[in-house]
């Protein structure tokens, strides 16, 4: 999946000569709070709702306001992770496309990327989610696999997630079984510290508290 295949057909880009009052009603009226900002045709920033409300007027041209926007933005031939590190480092709502003369192609939307990966990535087929922990080190798929595999399931979509500050990690598992009990102990004989799970065997009350449980250990 690159980025040249993905460009949003619904949000359209800013001209340097639009003011500020139709940045801010553009994005409320495609619900992001960036947008490109054109200048003969060459992309020349891109534009944020903080910062057009930090003015104290918006009626001038975006010219005007400001002289200079950061200028993030993915090549046409970017992968679809090399899109997600865009998004997560900058913190954006669409993320500008150029092909390699740098000419403006569109914009990537992160609502609609995520739908696409929900679509695609398995997340709309029955299963259950299984979390695990352990030194980055001890990190190995094929074992992983195994231990799944060998439970009769198979790993529908799987990410690593690097802790802050620390040398663990965290697995997630989607699962196509709808109850992970087996697999469970599977990894826990093969002292795997199982972090959290969510089926369709646990009571919506366990559920609660499970996924309380780990969003209070990720806020830590």
């Amino acid at each position: 999946m690159r980025a040249s295949t993905i460009l949003s057909e619904r949000i359209p880009p800013l001209l340097h000569t639009d003011s500020g009052e139709k940045a801010l009603f553009w994005m409320d009226e495609f619900q992001v709070n960036h947008l490109p900002v054109l200048k003969n045709g060459n992309f020349v920033g891109l534009i944020s709702e903080s910062e057009l409300l930090d003015q104290t007027t918006l009626e001038p041209s975006l010219d005007a306001l400001f002289q200079h926007l950061p200028r993030p933005f993915a090549y046409a031939d970017a992968h679809l992770f090399d899109l997600l590190q865009h998004f997560a480092l900058f913190k954006l709502t669409v993320l500008p496309v150029l092909d390699r003369q740098e000419q403006f192609l569109g914009v990537i939307s992160a609502q609609e990327l995520l739908q696409l990966l929900a679509e695609t990535g398995g997340l709309h087929e029955a299963g259950s989610v299984l979390v695990l922990e352990m030194n980055a080190n001890d990190y190995t798929l094929a074992q992983i696999a195994q231990i799944v595999e060998s439970n009769q399931a198979k790993i529908l979509n799987l990410f690593v997630t690097y802790l802050p500050d620390s040398t663990k990690i965290q697995v997630n598992l989607r699962i196509n079984q709808q109850n992970l009990r087996a697999i469970i102990r599977t990894f826990e004989r093969y002292d795997y510290q199982v972090l959290a799970s969510f089926d369709n065997t646990q009571q919506p009350n366990e559920l609660q508290e499970r996924y309380q449980e780990l969003m209070h250990y990720l806020s830590m």
